[in-house]
């Protein structure tokens, strides 16, 4: 009996090996049977497609070629796939069955034009009715692959009987097609629910799994029925375990959207999952248990499904072991507690001969272990480190970082692994992992810094990765000056600049003079290493040298004091590099110098470019949006130039455009408010999408008398505003002086209306006052904020005045999950989240956020926000600000407090 080849859906015999080169010595190596091909020469082959007595098993062996080829993303151009394409319809001549399967494949694969479908189309059709079922079944699929809309209602009929057909390979080709369809479809697919439904209850496994599948997407939009479905299945009417995996799934969607709990007395959907752990089948067991983990339930309710996959651990099939002890590794990233009596099992399974379940094993009983344990898990995983690839290692890395933050006191044996692990062959990514847990070691643990950063030293004078040098030189000139000997660091770092290319020399020459400005015995040693590199052959590092040292020796006038100097070298850089490009960009040479403190700090994400679809109408905010990077500039310059706001200051913040109009409407008017001081810009950028009509004398007529303390004090009319023509009106309001007063504002669009003779372009002299009612909006406490990136959150927080810090706690109610909560305090604070930490783990129940921002009035704020789930879905919150004035910290816990 010939091998077989899986291509695509289907099995097909395996050509012969006519490219197969093997060495006489090397007999257990395998070689792959399409060694040497090349598209030319297969494309020559397809020419027996034509040959008037066809030779099917060369036909077989060309056709095996192209899907190859075609599954390597080799591209054929559009007559050579139109040539193929046209060859191969030719072969529905011969009647036999694996070469008209082999067709099937490659016409899917060609995936032909609207024009060309036409040509196959009647061929299908007719395999689609023929007596053979395996016909049948791999036309439906072909057909509904390949086939649009329009030659869809042709088929309709033939797809709703098929789905009701005995056969069940026939009825499961259509259901998946149907699945495929759904997605372009949806609207024909509906039609077919009842024979969907019937396909439900098939007795055939394969039918129901994927007529499940198919009725659940018809459903998906519509919560109650989804929710009706699943009730009505989980009484037993499913057979199929891949159905009741599905099932499964769908009751977990529910329950969570629903936010249905364990504790209302409403249970009928959680014990159809626990009822499911005693299933027969392993899937469905499995599938149960992993839905019951990822749910919020109580100890009780969690202990049978953790029981199942404790017993699952010893099991006898490695697929059982490794879905079991992959379930638990996630279990104990938020439940410890809960897997901690699998601790047994688990380390048994440290030496399975599958290395992907020792790794999870051991980064499951770091999670789970206690103080006691550590040092001889330490052991276990040095054994079997070298043989596992480096994602499995990086998985390890995170593993032990974790549990050395959770027993510090055992910090100097996981540093030892970590470093050793240094020493070991590795890429990257592992490399990188390693150095940022010591890092993160070194940061949280106080005793672990010293031996940390030697660990950290010792492994610069090897590294070959330029960015973890730089990396380490700069965490090395932070950390290092404040260790009980700094003057250890100092041969290492020199080194480097011996040794280094000119990067990680640039790097160790700034890393040297943080270490003169920090560290005053050490600035005469530091001056003579400094004056060495003058001579270095590359500019950067030369240039950064003669900086360096004028400014430790007072050459060079930084700031008022020392502390000034110690800040320019060792503060955090917190302007966006794109708002300072932008800035130097625009900025004209003159008598005055560039300014960087003028530089806006804001963080801007611009929405991706689109392209206007045809006819479409311009944004209101399109005059804005063509603004450079750095915004506020932008907006500085322009309202500058407006004789009535040039006296209002420097401009604080700029929001982004918000629409108060909707989409596809007459007129399109937009917002954006611009912040000073004492003072409110509200710029609305207008436009008009009516070809036959001139609007002139616009203006926006405002009502603040929900905002009480803003007073208006002058507006800016648009004297015309043509047929897509953008243009903008000003209204200003007067504000109490860096106070982040609060309100809503009621807005109308007033204007006159002139008809304009499109042929010509001349408007009506006489014009009809109208007026257009648009959206209300607010200024709200996160528009007195400015989001700044901070690179160094805890330098920062150390440099911020203790005495600034104002500290309390919260109850913010139920909410959805921790990360709505989380995402809910940044949007009232309208702060930058610093080091990722606005990504809450899922199932997490506590969490850490940190906030870096500018108040109004240039103050620096920074925000610890620690979270906690208090009860079912109920968050608390714990809030610590400081910031460069007490006042301004008393503010956020009012923003807070009000919000």
């Amino acid at each position: 009996m010939p091998r077989s080849l899986v291509v695509g859906d289907l099995a097909v015999p395996e050509m012969a090996h006519p490219y197969m080169k093997k060495d006489d010595d090397d007999e257990d190596v395998e070689y792959s049977p399409f060694f040497g091909i090349e598209k030319g020469s297969v494309l020559q082959e397809a020419r027996a497609f034509h040959d008037p007595q066809l030779d099917v098993r060369r036909c077989s062996q060309v056709i095996i070629k192209l899907l190859y080829l075609l599954n390597q993303g080799e591209t054929f151009t559009k007559v050579e796939a139109t040539e193929v394409f046209f060859a191969v319809t030719k072969l529905f001549q011969s009647s036999d069955a694996g070469l008209r399967r082999l067709v099937y494949l490659m016409i899917k694969e060609l995936s032909p034009s609207s024009d060309e479908v036409i040509i196959v189309t009647s061929s299908l059709m007719k395999d689609m009715n023929s007596k053979t079922d395996m016909y049948r079944a791999n036309a439906i699929r072909v057909l509904c692959r390949i086939i649009d809309g329009t030659l869809l209602t042709q088929i309709e009929r033939y797809l709703k009987q098929a789905i009701v057909d005995k056969n069940p390979v026939v009825a499961s080709a259509s259901l998946v097609s149907g699945i495929h369809l759904a997605q372009a479809n949806p609207e024909i697919v509906k039609r077919w629910s009842n024979e969907v439904q019937e396909a439900v209850q098939s007795r055939a496994p394969l039918v129901q799994f994927h007529g499940l599948a198919l009725l659940h997407q018809i459903r998906q939009n519509d919560r109650l029925a989804v929710s009706k479905l699943v009730s009505s299945l989980t009484r037993g009417s499913v057979r199929s375990p891949l159905a009741q995996c599905l099932l499964i799934r769908y009751t977990s969607q529910v329950m969570c959207e629903s936010s249905m709990n364990t504790q209302n007395g409403d249970r009928p959907f959680f014990d159809f999952l626990e009822s499911s752990l005693r299933h027969k089948a392993e899937m469905v067991a499995l599938e149960a248990a992993r839905k019951i983990t990822e749910m919020d339930v109580t100890s009780r309710e969690l202990a049978p499904a953790i029981t199942l996959l404790q017993l699952y651990l010893s099991s006898s099939k490695p697929v059982l072991r490794f879905a079991a002890v992959r379930t638990l590794n996630k279990v104990a990233r938020t439940r410890p507690l809960a897997v901690t009596n699998c601790n047994v099992d688990l380390e048994s399974l440290l030496s399975d001969q599958n290395r992907s379940i020792a790794t999870l094993a051991i980064t499951t009983l770091l999670k789970t272990g206690n103080e006691s344990s550590v040092d001889r898990l330490i052991k276990q995983i040095t054994l079997f480190m070298s043989d596992i690839a480096d994602e499995f290692k990086i998985v390890v890395v995170e593993a032990i970082r974790s549990l050395c933050l959770k027993f510090p006191l055992k910090y100097r044996s996981m540093l030892n692994f970590l470093s050793n692990s240094l020493r070991e062959e590795g890429g990257f990514e592992y490399k990188k992992a390693i150095v940022d847990s010591i890092v993160t070691l070194v940061s949280e643990i106080p005793d672990a810094k010293e031996i940390g950063l030697l660990h950290l030293c010792e492994f610069i004078e090897d590294c070959e990765f330029t960015y973890l040098s730089s990396q380490i030189l700069h965490f090395l000139g932070n950390e290092g000056p404040r260790t009980s000997d700094p003057s250890r660091y100092i041969r290492y770092i020199y080194n480097r600049v011996i040794l280094e290319n000119a990067t990680v020399r640039a790097s160790a020459v700034s890393t040297l003079a943080k270490f003169g400005a920090l560290v005053d015995t050490l600035k005469p040693q530091i001056f003579v290493l400094l004056q060495r590199c003058l001579f270095d052959t590359e500019d950067e590092v030369r240039d950064r040298a003669t900086l360096y040292l004028q400014t430790l020796s007072g050459e060079v006038a930084i700031g008022n004091d020392e502390k000034d100097v110690k800040d320019f070298l060792f503060g955090s850089f917190d302007v966006p590099l794109a708002n300072l490009e932008a800035s130097l960009r625009t900025y004209e040479p003159s008598e005055e110098p560039f300014d960087i403190s003028l530089v806006s700090r804001e963080v801007r994400s611009l929405p991706p470019k689109e392209k206007a679809a045809p006819g479409k109408r311009p944004p209101a905010g399109a005059a804005a949006a063509a603004a450079p990077v750095s915004t506020v500039d932008a907006y500085q310059k322009m309202l500058s130039f407006i004789p009535e706001f040039s006296g209002f200051g420097r401009l604080f913040k700029s929001s982004e455009p918000m629409e108060l109009t909707e989409a596809e409407t007459e007129y399109a008017v937009s917002v954006v408010k611009h912040i000073y001081d004492g003072y409110i810009v509200l710029q609305y950028n207008c436009a008009n999408t009516i070809e036959e009509q001139l609007l002139e004398d616009v203006t926006v007529c405002v009502d603040a008398s929900d905002a009480e303390e803003f007073s208006e004090i002058c507006s800016k009319p648009l004297a015309s505003l043509p047929y897509n023509s953008p243009g903008q009106v000003f209204v200003a309001f007067e504000k109490p002086e860096r106070v982040p007063v609060v309100g809503k504002f009621l807005n109308l669009l007033k204007f006159t209306v002139k008809e304009v003779d499109t042929t010509t372009g001349e408007a009506d002299e006489d014009g009809v006052e109208d007026e257009y009612q648009l959206e209300d909006f607010e200024i709200v406490s996160a528009d007195y904020m400015l989001r700044v990136v901070v690179s160094n959150f805890r330098n920062a927080w150390e440099n911020m005045d203790p005495d600034s810090e104002r500290v309390d706690e919260y109850g913010l109610g139920v909410r959805e999950s921790l990360a709505e909560a989380v995402n809910a305090v940044i949007n009232i604070l309208g702060m930058q989240p610093c080091e990722g930490t606005e990504v809450v783990p899922k199932n997490a129940r506590s969490h850490t956020c940190l906030l870096s921002g500018v108040f109004i009035g240039n103050m620096k704020v920074l925000v610890r926000l620690s979270f906690g789930l208090s009860g079912p879905n109920e968050v608390a919150m714990k809030l610590a600000v400081r910031s460069d004035d007490p006042e301004v910290s008393d503010k956020i816990h009012e923003i807070v407090a009000s919000g």
